[in-house]
């Protein structure tokens, strides 16, 4: 049993195409999303100038208000490439006469170059408010001009002014804890997918196990069929844990991702992996050729995973969609992991997810080793 589980997996990572789908690109999708739905990453702003003291000042409220990441470069016109060339997400030139104006009560210009993206125009608003309070004792003191310039400054940056005070306040409780960062987010939906999808494509090994003969081999051999049902049963299960053991490891390492109390993470990934185990074992089994496995295995695989909350998140589903979803192990295997991450759950919260997915394992490996039973003894 162990022997054939084994060839399996060997098998998985001779095929030179699956180091990417199973190594790589599960990692890398983790990572765009990640950064795209909120991970902290900060734009990139470059600035030119800034050299005198008032300019100084300006960059220096810039770096601290932690919306961007201040770039120095050279003059306008390196700054002008690196917006056109992607290296900045926008670019700040501050004129060298920028002190002078200030101090002369005459009006300055700072030039903005960015291009039309949503990213690079919230970064505009972020600059314009930065700047707004930066130059506000200067533009106190064009309005007073009572005595000398750094006087006046002085004095506007000492006086308090009264004005509406804006308190906030949060009721109910938040569906996703400040705690979670995206790639939290990311890395559960991911890990779904891949280990399930993964576990179907998978199935094409099996197929070309009876088109090769070898099925026939190994009942020929003094094993009995059991002991070739267990094995081929561990080998699919084995293929969809290894791909869950390289999402958890690989994202945990490069990103920070956490799954929550280990012995219950650990509990769902056996769980699911069983379930893509025994779906992979009944497709494998069913099916005649490796080509139909595949586009079997693509189409359940993707199906399967964005209806069960994989691809969007169920949150944002209608009630209607929501009782759907949970006729996937997919919606239940998230329901386990949002348990975990979310309120700091344990195994024996997660007890009725798990229950619902070994109840769906239960029912694909049966009906995968009544089906392949008899595909080898036909």
């Amino acid at each position: 049993m162990i022997a054939i589980a084994w060839v399996n997996l060997v098998r998985l990572f001779r095929d030179r195409t699956n180091i990417f789908f199973v190594l790589i690109f599960p990692i890398v999708l983790i990572m765009v999303f990640g950064l795209s739905f909120g991970s902290g990453f900060a734009p990139r702003l470059g600035v030119t100038g800034g050299t005198t003291p008032l300019a100084a000042e300006l960059v220096a409220a810039l770096e601290t208000s932690g919306r961007m990441q201040v770039v120095r470069v050279g003059d306008a016109e390196e700054a002008r490439d690196g917006v056109e060339r992607g290296r900045l997400a926008a670019a700040l030139i501050i004129p060298e006469n920028y002190d002078r104006a200030l101090s002369r009560y005459t009006p300055v210009t700072l030039s903005f170059i960015s291009r039309q993206e949503p990213d690079a125009l919230q970064l505009g608003a972020a600059i314009r408010a930065v700047t707004d309070q930066v130059t506000m004792p200067a533009r106190a003191a064009a309005y007073v001009r009572d005595g000398s310039f750094d006087e006046l400054v002085r004095r506007a940056g000492q006086v308090s002014v009264p004005g509406i005070t804006v308190r906030f306040s949060a009721t109910g409780t938040a569906a996703i804890p400040r705690s979670i960062t995206s790639f939290d987010i990311a890395a559960t939906s991911q890990l779904l997918l891949f280990t399930f999808l993964t576990s179907l494509t998978g199935a094409a090994t099996l197929i070309e196990t009876r088109r090769l003969g070898l099925s026939r081999r190994m009942y020929a051999a003094p094993v009995s069929s059991r002991t070739i049902l267990l094995g081929e049963a561990a080998g699919r299960v084995c293929v969809a844990l290894t791909q869950a053991l390289i999402i958890m490891v690989g994202s945990g390492l490069l990103f920070g991702v956490r799954w929550g109390d280990p012995l219950g993470a650990g509990a769902l990934v056996l769980a699911f992996s069983l379930v893509g185990g025994g779906a992979a074992m009944l497709v494998g089994a069913a099916l005649r050729t490796e080509q139909q496995a595949v586009g079997v295995g693509l189409l359940l695989g993707l199906g399967l995973a964005a209806i069960g909350g994989t691809m969007a998140p169920i949150d944002f589903f209608s009630e209607t969609m929501r009782r759907v979803a949970h006729l996937t192990p997919h919606a239940w295997a998230l329901d386990g992991f949002a348990e975990l991450l979310r309120r700091n759950g344990t195994i024996a919260d997660i007890l009725p997810q798990l229950g619902v997915l070994a109840a769906f394992a239960a029912a694909l490996f049966g009906l995968g080793a009544w089906r392949l039973r008899a595909a080898l003894t036909r």
